[in-house]
């Protein structure tokens, strides 16, 4: 049963039920509510420079400069055209350079100065949790089916990765353990390291080889305090890192150590530097 709901202070008469709320217009959508005509015309220009048109990236664009300002905007505009001019981005897989677009949002996800509550506004969709679903039916004959990771499907691969491999911009590899023999050679000291234990890798990975040897070489100034460390600490370990290569002048692979420590000199370290 309705009730008339009275007014305050006015006997008899009753309140006008609330004005429904007014639609969403497409811009506001697309993140351009209440933007300011600076905002606005910097949207518009970010938009053109970019080549973007699709209402998304589009959406996107005002918002990003809706949450953070023309300034900041800006400024991620300025970075995409400076990478641009050096010759643009690749893609994670090495196929093809990222478009401008691109670029300009790798850049928003990728910024430590941007919140993530500022690039779950700027794009929602990025951040949607996917329940993910059983594989039955049509969903099972599409999935990836297991791989027997045998040495017939290790030279299958190597004709692919032949005709057109990446790029490796930074290779380091970390060594922590105890080293046996030191050689000094010259300006150099040579050891020698036996990896026994096996991590646990990702489902689907093939197994990595036990007993790999890795000969490191560590310049006779960086060994001297590591030396001392592990002959005063049997519970010490050396803590290598450096460039690793195939090299066929050596059994297994070769470390070219740019800076080596070990754990106590490192705790010691840490202990010492200010708050």
């Amino acid at each position: 049963m309705e009730r008339d709901i009275p007014i305050e202070g006015v006997p008899g008469e009753t309140a006008a039920p609330p004005a429904p709320a007014p639609a969403e217009t497409t811009s506001e959508r697309h993140g351009a509510r209440a933007m300011s005509a600076a905002a606005q015309a910097l949207a518009a220009e970010i938009t053109t420079a970019l080549g973007e048109t699709a209402p998304d990236p589009v959406g996107q664009i005002a918002r990003a400069v809706d949450r953070l300002g023309v300034e900041r905007a800006r400024a991620f505009l300025t970075q995409v055209q400076d990478i641009e001019a050096g010759g643009g981005r690749m893609l994670a897989d090495g196929s093809r350079c990222r478009t401008p677009g691109g670029v300009f949002f790798l850049l928003l996800r990728q910024s430590a100065d941007v919140s993530r509550r500022d690039k779950v506004y700027i794009s929602p969709q990025l951040f949607q949790q996917k329940k993910p679903r059983a594989a039955t039916g049509d969903n099972a004959a599409a999935a990836p089916a297991s791989v027997a990771w045998t040495d017939d499907t290790y030279q299958a691969l190597t004709p692919q990765f032949q005709q057109e491999p990446g790029r490796a911009t930074t290779v380091k590899i970390t060594v922590i353990g105890r080293p046996g023999a030191a050689v000094e050679q010259g300006q150099a000291v040579v050891l020698a390291l036996v990896s026994e234990k096996v991590p646990a890798v990702p489902k689907g990975l093939p197994e990595p080889p036990a007993g790999t040897r890795y000969t490191v070489f560590v310049a006779r100034k960086q060994w001297g305090k590591i030396a001392e460390a592990l002959a005063a600490d049997a519970e010490d370990a050396a803590i290598i890192e450096g460039y690793a290569a195939l090299d066929p002048r050596v059994e297994g692979i070769a470390v070219y150590a740019t800076s080596a420590t070990t754990k106590r000199l490192q705790a010691a370290k840490r202990a010492a530097a200010p708050p």
